[in-house]
């Protein structure tokens, strides 16, 4: 699995820290630091609403070319 730097860019643009970014989707900062160093799977709702929180679309935030 590889980092988001596509996630952590969408959140940086919209101000957010991780922990606001985890308290407008529910779950904990720690999560969303291990979504972004690439360490956590999210589930599809949690995908979701993180690209409704942010604007962005699946294909924008988690979407990997493959190698």
């Amino acid at each position: 699995m590889m980092k988001n730097i596509n996630l952590k860019m969408a959140r940086v643009e919209h101000d957010f820290s991780q922990a606001e970014l985890a308290e407008r989707v529910g779950v904990s900062r720690q999560t969303i630091g291990l979504i972004e160093l690439g360490k956590y799977n999210p589930t599809l709702n949690l995908c979701i609403a993180i690209c409704h929180t942010l604007g962005r679309t699946l294909d924008e935030l988690f979407w990997e070319e493959p190698e």
